[in-house]
């Protein structure tokens, strides 16, 4: 079996690297935007600041969208258990396993495999509210839930 405390581990330095790697890209852009500036002249300089503005802009919109995962991330407790499946729950079913909390993709221990997801998600929204026995259709495929945690 998982624990909890490992998936919200796994959860955590997904997000951390990921701003982590958007916050160094933007030091790289802010650095050549400076650059930029000192440098040429003319319609090929304009162009060249633009497109690295744009670049520093879609940075950006990233670092904050990994931040909201970060602040969800935070309110996910490993230690409440419910029989609703809600944020935070392991969820076992027939198929696969899911973690709601962040879509950080597959979680692999040496004999478990769990997919961390977002209650936002397809699969997300059909789990939530759902407890141990019940079932939903995804992809035209009943599965049925086994545990949850």
């Amino acid at each position: 079996m998982v624990n909890k405390e490992e998936l919200l581990k796994f959860c955590a330095s997904f997000v951390n690297n990921r701003i982590s790697r958007i916050q160094k890209n933007i030091a790289g852009v802010q650095e050549s935007l400076t650059s930029e500036t000192k440098s040429s002249a003319g319609d090929k300089h304009e162009t060249g600041r633009a497109m690295l503005q744009l670049e520093r802009e879609k940075l950006g919109a990233q670092l904050l969208e990994a931040e909201k995962m970060q602040q969800l991330l935070s309110k996910v407790t490993a230690t409440k258990n419910a029989t609703a499946i809600g944020l935070g729950s392991l969820v076992y079913t027939e198929k696969n396993n899911y973690f709601l909390s962040i879509s950080a993709g597959e979680y692999v221990n040496t004999n478990n495999k769990v997919y961390c997801i977002s209650a936002n998600t397809p699969i997300g929204k059909l789990l939530l509210g759902k407890s141990a026995g019940d079932s939903f259709v995804f992809n035209g495929t009943t599965i049925k839930i086994t545990q949850v945690i």
